[in-house]
């Protein structure tokens, strides 16, 4: 064949499955002169084809799961290839050429899974390689030279060979992202060359005879490094290693002797699966509730009882699967059944006795396995469905009263608190005066009279809607624009970035152009033209043309119009749509295209029918398949016919259903309800099917297959079935056309998972077709090309061609068709294709009464009543409780003189590097923001002895042998008890928390056995007892302590207490006049440049500050800070010019008050405990306490702040707003001389009132490492 068609056009073809054994191998490649990549995996190939050889400009060729035995042929010359992937064949050492390797861009090599028993020679010279598998061959030694040359690896794959040793030359591989020696005789290899591969993101040490002598002691260093499997090896406990890795993301630690965790697994906050299947495991520690990420967990095969799952696991939010098979498990905590994405819950051969109710509520859950329990008994459904999200009362008395409230103010909320409105009153009185004008002289000019008021009522509520500005609202703005479906004919991301989109009209319906043809339009079309830009504010804007061309039809006209605006209202937009026409463009128009239009002649066809005689192709179709038939094409002769099968022959107005004489009843039932399809479907009902049996044929049927055949024999094959088909997706760019193949086997070619019971082979699903796209499916016998509604033109076109062309190229048989099928109209023969693509009604006979009320579209009473009776548990109660009042200061320095009387001493620890070293006692009250610090104090705990002294009493006063002073001998001295206070920097890591749990708190266990209690603090989080010991003295710098700074850099920092005086810090913030404020005492340390470390430190006091405060920042000058540095104490607005305003940087406009202070809340909104709850926080809240995947409400006295995480769910930012809602209705009421504004605030972008009221404000906290 010429090469006159597309071939010469393709660059890329996936022919993999297709049967080139026996020597066949099409021509017709040879034509495919552009070709860069070739697929030809699963042909039955035992050597490389020579028409390879006219592919020069070919870079990748995959020839996998073949019969070859040898590579040599024509590989070597062809100078583009970059990638060659030979695996699973039956090459041999000789069998790999030395040849290729001389290959410049020769950079991807996959040998696995074949029989090499060495390197292959010369592979060292091939400098430029990325990727190398020589798994799954019998390879024993690796040689040095390999990795001296082949430095620029990402991916190595030296998996189940038999390596005993690596050479040391592999920590020359910087580079390499990706490496797995599973199953190699590792013992003797200690592994030292992992730390030096800093690019590391996947490592694989699968049975590699892992112990804890032989792996590395840190990989610290490794800071990509995300996938772990280190499965079948002889692990006792997780290695120390793995905690120190920041981003671990897959951990697989199964069929190990693994028989506890550390507490220290919290430090995995980045992991999202986690294997730890058949271990020797009894519990799971409470720490792993911290795992917020993980959605996968394994946990089969090991000792593990109801104890032995923390009840808190309902926290692992994002949890997808969870497995626990052969346990012995009795129940599970109910929690489980609060993790809300749960798909999947494994828990066969357990001694499971029940379950919780709540396992009804899982509605995501798709595989729940409770086999092997014999003891088992499924819980009944709950009849009040407690779990659900939504149908929550949100009024306010409702409210009131679930939270305890008196029925006095349950009902004054009922009746609200507003001032009443005059005017509503004298409409009210007059809508009565005119009710009771029941004279029929009068019902005329009462009807005048209601057209005027309702008139002046529209006026007043016009006047109502203006905005604050005093705007009025566009009369278009208040109408309820009806609900309608654009995405028939748009995508959802059009508009969404700044660009030009062009539809062409065609067929009625909008069709999407490439952009390689803006500004070329046909005369005969009409097209939409959507621009969009981002305006002056940032937001985003369109401007929307439709083109109609001078020779355009008037169905191509008036759709044009009318789905431009089916996209404005689809958009949202206020932009008109504007009308050009062919030559008389406006210069807006223009300027779209840069003044670059061209006109072509022609055009696309009408959509309008157009009456013509349909022509129809006779087949013969033989039927088969037990549940779902299937059609498979014969030739057209009386010899195809075999009697132990139904046929269909298809003659368009004539369609007959023949069944031979042993085909079973059921299959001849199916084949009429499959030629019924045909006919409503394709034929408009006007076909005649007629049923035929065999030896009662008419003359007609014959004469159709060329004459009765003079016996009907059977000669199918008893295990015939066809070639599996071939879904390609044709792919059209500038100059080239590509045909991969979409491997549906895999579920992750689907955009929505298949189901799990839906075997490998039966994926071929309807949702694979994409309506932007074309595809062909190759049946061997059959061609069929689909078209997607929104496919362009041009792809439809080189569709056809390409078909045509692949039909003619591979092997077929003669009665072989290619058919072209449009979306929505695809013929019977294409659906039966595709798994459960039919149009039966699907009827849902589970269905009770019970669930029809229930469901979706009742209304009225029966819906309100269905809705009472599904209303879920939801607590406000903490909205309405009164703000917590500050503690006065005479009690803190009460609770204060307490604390620090009963302690005894207390010593500090600061990390430094590795270890932790003394920190000395002027250091104390100083801490760092990249620092970790320990505080061991110890405390004198008093004993009661009121039993014993009684009883001594009466033994001194009954024998007198015994005086008081002996009495009080025997009495033991006064107790202790110590506590170590960890304290951690909001920039410091978890290193330091590491470190101190592995050394430092075994030596205070050993030291104080069963007297010991850990505190683990984190910045602005501490307890109340531990900043008592400072007296109001604690200091927080930013950076690291001992670390010079490298520039003299004025330090500004604020003092602040919040709530109560025990909570007082004094902390470092930008250096910035702006964040100074009048009620607040601020400290400015200003360095000299000079060498005997001199400089300024001003206490800044502001006017309405308070004055026991302004003695704490004297005192804090005076006592805290460097010697070195001259001390002055400013009040606002006495400020020297020469140091402070130039210290700080420049006098800018700050706040005069910090009204706020009095009234600011905190509530934290979230469905963690299962169902919807509001907490507040404590009035010493800071900016840590913003979780990330919850909505917090702030309250500052004049606005409420909803403030929305990056991880919260739409359920909890929905019912949050009606808890906002709720709170600030509750607030109107108790204080309605301040009402609250409702504001949205979205984490990162929070303005300077929200900001103020978090002592400290900076960025937000990365999730620590």
């Amino acid at each position: 064949m010429e090469a006159t068609g597309v071939l010469p056009f393709v660059r890329g073809v996936d022919l993999s499955g297709n049967d080139f054994k026996g020597g066949y191998f099409p021509e017709n490649v040879k034509a495919m002169t552009s070709l860069r990549w070739l697929k030809l995996n699963r042909t039955s190939l035992c050597y490389l084809p020579e028409e390879l050889a006219a592919l020069q400009k070919l870079e990748h060729l995959s020839v996998s799961h073949n019969n070859l035995t040898t590579l040599h042929g024509e590989l070597s010359s062809l100078p583009s290839l970059r990638a060659i992937v030979a695996r699973a064949n039956s090459l041999k050492n000789s069998g790999v050429p030395d040849d290729i390797f001389k290959l410049d861009d020769l950079s991807v090599l996959d040998l696995s899974h074949n029989q090499l028993t060495e390197c292959p020679r010369e592979l060292e010279n091939a400098k430029n390689m990325l990727v190398l598998n020589l798994g799954h061959n019998s390879i024993d030694a690796i040689p040095n030279q390999l990795f001296i040359n082949l430095t620029d690896l990402l991916y190595l794959d030296l998996s189940e060979n038999r390596l005993e040793s690596l050479p040391p030359q592999m920590r020359r591989l910087v580079h390499l992202q990706t490496l797995v020696l599973n199953g190699n005789p590792l013992l003797h290899a200690q592994l030292r060359q992992l730390p030096a591969m800093t690019a590391l993101q996947t490592l694989h040490l699968r049975n590699t005879q892992r112990t804890q002598s032989n792996l590395p002691t840190s990989l610290e260093g490794l800071s990509n490094l995300a996938d772990v499997d280190l499965s079948c090896n002889d692990l006792t406990w997780v290695p120390e290693c793995l905690y120190t890795l920041p981003s671990l993301r897959r951990l697989n630690l199964s069929s190990n002797q693994i028989a506890e965790l550390s507490l220290c697994i919290d430090q995995w906050v980045h992991v999202e699966t986690l294997n730890l299947s058949r271990n020797q495991l009894t519990s799971l520690p409470s720490a792993i509730c911290k795992l917020t990420k993980l959605k996968k967990l394994y946990l089969n095969s090991n000792k593990l009882d109801f104890d032995g799952l923390p009840s808190g696991i309902g926290k692992l939010a994002s949890l997808e699967e969870f497995m626990a098979a052969n346990n012995n498990l009795e129940l599970i905590p109910e929690s489980l059944c609060r993790c809300p994405k749960l798909r999947k819950l494994v828990l066969n051969k357990n001694r499971l006795v029940t379950l919780p109710e709540a396992i009804h509520f899982l509605t995501e859950i798709e595989v729940l396995d409770v086999r092997e329990n014999p003891n088992l008994v499924m819980p009944p459904k709950p009849a009040d469905r407690a779990a659900e999200w939504y149908n929550i009362d949100f009024s306010l008395q409702n409210q009131l009263r679930l939270a305890g409230a008196s029925p006095a103010t349950v009902a004054a909320a009922a009746a609200g608190s507003g001032p009443k409105d005059p005017l509503a009153r004298k409409m009210r009185l007059r809508r009565r005066r005119d009710s009771a004008q029941d004279d029929q002289a009068k019902q005329v000019l009462k009807g005048m009279s209601d057209v005027a008021q309702e008139k002046n009522k529209k006026q007043e509520e016009s006047a109502d809607t203006r905005a604050p500005g005093g705007k009025v609202r566009r009369w278009d703005q208040g109408l309820e624009k009806p609900r309608l479906d654009y995405s028939e004919f748009f995508t959802e991301d059009v508009g969404q970035l700044p660009g030009l989109t062009i539809w062409q009209i065609e067929n009625f319906v909008p069709v999407l152009v490439e952009e390689a043809f803006h500004g070329k339009f046909y005369e005969a079309d009409c097209y939409i033209v959507l621009k969009t830009f981002l305006d002056d504010s940032g937001s985003l804007n369109w401007e929307i043309y439709y083109w109609i061309g001078g020779e355009a039809t008037l169905d191509k006209k008036a759709c044009s119009a009318i789905h431009a605006v089916n996209l404005r209202n689809y958009l949202g937009a206020e932009c008109r749509t504007v009308r050009e026409e062919m030559g008389d463009e406006s210069e807006e128009f223009l300027q779209v295209f840069d003044n670059d239009i061209s006109y072509i002649e022609g055009g696309t066809a009408s959509g309008f029918y157009t009456v013509e005689d349909t022509h129809y192709v006779t087949r013969m179709y033989r039927v088969y398949g037990k549940k779902n038939i299937k059609l498979e094409p014969v030739p057209l002769k009386g010899a195809s016919l075999d009697p132990r099968f139904v046929f269909l022959l298809d003659r368009g107005l004539d369609i007959y259903v023949w069944r031979g004489a042993q085909a079973t009843l059921s299959s001849t039932t199916k084949a009429r309800l499959f030629a019924e399809k045909i006919n409503k479907n394709e034929r408009k009902g006007k076909a005649e099917i007629t049923l035929l049996v065999q030896g009662q044929e008419p003359p007609e049927f014959w004469e159709v297959l060329g004459g009765e055949p003079s016996e009907i024999k059977k000669h199918v094959p008893d295990d015939f079935w066809p070639p599996q088909p071939k879904l390609y997706k044709v792919g059209l760019g500038l100059g080239y056309l590509e045909l991969p193949q979409i491997n549906y086997k895999l579920s992750v070619e689907h955009k929505k998972r298949p189901k799990v019971e839906l075997m490998p082979g039966m994926r071929l699903l309807q949702s694979l077709l994409d309506t932007r796209c074309v595809y062909i499916l190759d049946c061997w016998s059959d061609v069929f090309i689909w078209l997607g509604r929104k496919s362009p033109r041009l792809v439809r076109a080189a569709a056809l061609k390409l078909g045509q062309e692949l039909c003619a190229m591979l092997h077929r048989p003669r009665h072989a068709a290619v058919s072209r099928s449009l979306e929505g109209t695809e013929a019977q023969v294409f659906k039966a294709k595709f798994k459960n693509w039919d149009d039966v009604l699907t009827v849902d006979y589970t269905r009770n009464a019970e669930a029809v009320l229930q469901g979706p579209g009742l209304s009225g009473k029966v819906k309100r009543d269905a809705e009472k009776k599904d209303q879920m548990k939801a607590d406000l109660t903490a909205l309405f409780l009164p703000r917590q009042p500050p503690m006065a200061l005479a009690e803190a320095e009460q609770l204060m003189e307490e604390w620090n009387e009963d302690l005894d001493g207390m010593e500090g620890f600061v990390l430094e590097g590795k270890k932790f070293a003394r920190l000395p006692e002027e250091e104390f009250g100083h801490f760092y923001t990249q620092d970790c610090y320990v505080f061991l104090c110890r405390y004198w705990v008093p004993v009661e002895y009121e039993e014993e002294e009684k009883k001594d009493e009466e033994k001194a006063e009954g024998k007198g042998d015994m005086t008081a002073a002996e009495v009080e001998e025997k009495q033991p001295e006064e107790d202790f008890q110590c506590i170590v206070y960890f304290w951690q920097g909001r920039e410091a890591s978890n290193m330091g928390w590491l470190t101190f749990t592995f050394s430092l708190q075994k030596k205070f266990e050993s030291l104080f056995p069963g007297k010991l209690e850990v505190v683990r603090m984190t910045q602005q989080q501490e307890n109340p007892k531990f900043l008592s010991h400072f007296k109001r003295k604690f200091i927080i710098h930013r950076g690291k302590r001992k670390v010079v700074q490298s520039a003299l850099q004025p330090s500004l920092y604020q003092i602040r207490t919040n709530g109560s005086a025990l909570c007082t810090r004094c902390i470092q913030i930008n250096t910035d006049s702006s964040f100074l404020n009048s009620e607040f005492c601020f400290i400015l340390k200003v360095p000299f440049e000079s060498e005997d470390n001199q400089g300024i430190v001003y206490a800044w006091v502001g006017r309405a500050s308070d004055p026991d405060e302004a003695k704490l920042a004297e005192d804090i000058l005076n006592t805290m800070f460097d010697a070195s540095y001259s001390k002055q104490v400013i009040n606002e607005g006495e400020e020297p010019e020469n140091f402070f305003w130039v210290g700080i940087g420049a006098q800018k406009p700050y706040d005069d008050d910090a009204e706020y202070m009095k009234h600011t809340r905190l509530f934290r909104c979230s469905n963690e405990k299962g169902y919807f709850a509001v907490t507040e926080k404590c009035s010493d809240f800071c900016q840590d306490d913003l979780a990330d995947d919850d909505i917090m409400l702030l309250d500052n006295g004049q606005e409420v702040y909803m403030w929305v995480g990056t991880q919260t769910s739409q359920v909890e930012i929905k019912l949050s707003l009606k808890a906002c809602q709720v709170y600030i209705q509750h607030m109107r009421s108790k204080e309605h001389e301040r009402p609250r504004r409702l504001r949205l605030v979205r984490k990162g972008n929070e303005q300077h009132a929200f900001t103020r009221c978090f002592h400290a404000w900076s960025t937000f906290r990365k999730a620590l490492a």
